[in-house]
C-alpha cells in the first residue's frame, strides 16, 4: 500500500496457534478485536474461549521489533447450552467481542455467542494483603481471646495475576441468533442485533432491554430479508445503522421514535441489469458494516465487493472496490460448496485512508482510498520469517497465466480470511486464518 512516503511494505511479525493441518473445530477463530489503544488484542473461537494478547513495550534498541503481542489472559467465556423448550443446542462459539473504553485500571469487554452476552472485567493483581488480626495466614479464624495486640495489615508484592471475571450476563432477549453487538458513544448503552430484531441495553441492567428495531412479519411466510449487521455511530449516540440480506443499509435516529422501524435514511445501490443472475440476491447480502473513525463514511462488505458510503448521499456509494471479481464466473461451484454464504468482515485503518478485508486462499486485500491503489497479500507459514516482507499476490482470471500469478482454479476455498482487525493508531494488522492469528506490521526503515 502506498503510504505518505511512497510504497508501504508489510512484514511478517508473529503467528499464534498450532501448526497442525488437522484443525480442531473448537480452535477455529471466530472474531478478532483490538481495544481502543491497540495495546490489547482479543480473539474469540468456536470453543467459547477468549484469548487476549498484550503488546510488549518497545525494545528501545530494536525499533523494528516494536509490536510483539504475547498472551495476557485466556478464559472460557461461554459454555455449550441446551434450550429444552425448543430442543435446540446453543453453541459456545464467540460471535463478537467489543471492548469498552477504559475508565480505570481494569479493562472491560463484551462477548456474545448466539444467545447470551457477557460483560467481562479483566484486572491485574500484583499485591496481596498480609498480617490479619482475626485470622491466620492460611485463612483459619483465631480465637478472639488469644488476640493481645493490634497489627496493621500490609500489602506485599506477588507475581502478577490477570483475572477475568464475569460482571454482567445479558440473557433471554433474543429469539434468533445474535450477529452483532456495538457499544454506544455514550459509554453506558449498547445494542445487540439478531436476524429480525435489535435491542438496546444499559450496561448496568441485565433483566430488561428495549426493542428498537423489529422487522419480523406477522406471518413468517412473508419474510423476505434478515438483519445481517448493526453498529452505533462513533460520535452521535442517537444514530445507528443496520444492514440487510437484500443489500440495503438503514440509518436510524433513536430521537425520532421509540421503535425505529422507519429509517431516517436508506442506502441502496440499484443493481446493474447486465449482472443479474440466479445468485444476485445472495451475493448482494451485506456481511459487515463499519463506520469510519471520523463518522463521515461507512463501509459495507458484500460477497464480491467493498463499498464506501458518504452518510450524506444515499443514492449510491462514493467508492466501490472489487475484492475478488474473478470469482463471478465461479459462483455456481461456490454455491454448491456453500462458500457463497461466507460472511467476510472489513475494517478501516486508524486514519480512514485504507480499508482491509479478507478473501480465499488465505489472501487479504487492502484498498488505498487516496491513491486508488490496491494490493493482495497472503497470510501463510511459508512467509513467516521475522520481518520478512510480504510479496503482493496476483490472481489470473483467465487467458495466459504470467509467472508469479495464481490461477483461479487452484485457489483453496477452505482457506479463508473472514476476520481482520487494524490497530487504531499504528500500521499493525491482525488477520485470522482458520485457527491461526497472523500479526503483520509495516516495514520500519
Amino acid at each position: 500500500m502506498a503510504g505518505p512516503g511512497g510504497d508501504m511494505q508489510w512484514c511478517f511479525s508473529q503467528v499464534k496457534g498450532a501448526i497442525d493441518d488437522d484443525v480442531a473445530e473448537a480452535d477455529i477463530i471466530s472474531t478478532v478485536e483490538f481495544n481502543h489503544t491497540g495495546e490489547l488484542l482479543a480473539t474469540g473461537d468456536k470453543g467459547g474461549r477468549v484469548v487476549i494478547f498484550q503488546q510488549e513495550i518497545e525494545n528501545k534498541n530494536l525499533p523494528q521489533f516494536r509490536s510483539e503481542y504475547n498472551v495476557y489472559s485466556t478464559f472460557q467465556s461461554h459454555e455449550p447450552e441446551f434450550d429444552y423448550l425448543k430442543s435446540l443446542e446453543i453453541e459456545e462459539k464467540i460471535n463478537k467481542i467489543r471492548w469498552l473504553p477504559q475508565k480505570n485500571a481494569a479493562q472491560f469487554l463484551l462477548s456474545t455467542n448466539d444467545k447470551t452476552i457477557k460483560l467481562w472485567k479483566i484486572s491485574e493483581r500484583d499485591k496481596r494483603p498480609e498480617g490479619y488480626n482475626l485470622k491466620e495466614e492460611d485463612g483459619r479464624y483465631k480465637d478472639p481471646n488469644s488476640i493481645t495486640s493490634l497489627r496493621v495489615p500490609v500489602l506485599i508484592p506477588m507475581d502478577l495475576m490477570v483475572e477475568a471475571s464475569p460482571r454482567r450476563v445479558f440473557a433471554n432477549a433474543h429469539t434468533y441468533h445474535i450477529n452483532s453487538i456495538s457499544v454506544n458513544s455514550d459509554e453506558e448503552t449498547y445494542l445487540s442485533a439478531d436476524d429480525l430484531r435489535i435491542n438496546l441495553w444499559n450496561l448496568e441492567i441485565t433483566d430488561r432491554s428495549f426493542n428498537i428495531v423489529d422487522i419480523k412479519p406477522a406471518n413468517m411466510e412473508e419474510l423476505t430479508e434478515v438483519i445481517t449487521a448493526a453498529e452505533f455511530h462513533p460520535h452521535q449516540c442517537n444514530t445507528f445503522v443496520y444492514s440487510s440480506s437484500k443489500g440495503t443499509i438503514r440509518l436510524c435516529d433513536m430521537r425520532a421514535s421509540a421503535l425505529c422501524d422507519k429509517q431516517s435514511k436508506l442506502f441502496e445501490e440499484p443493481e446493474d441489469p447486465s449482472n443479474r443472475s440466479f445468485f444476485s440476491e445472495i451475493i448482494s447480502s451485506i456481511s459487515d458494516v463499519k463506520f469510519s473513525h471520523n463518522g463521515r463514511y461507512m463501509m459495507t462488505r458484500d460477497y464480491l465487493s467493498v463499498k464506501i458510503w458518504d452518510l450524506n448521499m444515499e443514492s449510491r456509494p462514493v467508492e466501490t472496490y472489487q475484492v475478488h471479481e474473478y470469482l463471478r464466473s465461479k459462483l455456481c461451484s461456490l454455491y454448491e460448496n456453500d462458500c457463497i454464504f461466507d460472511k467476510f468482515e472489513c475494517c478501516w485503518n486508524g486514519n480512514d485512508t485504507v480499508v482491509m478485508t479478507g478473501s480465499y486462499n488465505n489472501f487479504f486485500r487492502m484498498f488505498d482510498r487516496g491513491q486508488r491503489r490496491d494490493v493482495t497479500l497472503e497470510a501463510s507459514r511459508e512467509n513467516s520469517k521475522p520481518m520478512q516482507v510480504l510479496k503482493p499476490r496476483k490472481v489470473c482470471a483467465g487467458g495466459k497465466r504470467k509467472k508469479d500469478e495464481i490461477s483461479v482454479d487452484s485457489l483453496d476455498f477452505n482457506k479463508k480470511i473472514l476476520h481482520t482487525a487494524w490497530h487504531p493508531q499504528d500500521n499493525i494488522i491482525a488477520v485470522a486464518t482458520t485457527n491461526n492469528l497472523y500479526i503483520f506490521q509495516d516495514k520500519v526503515n
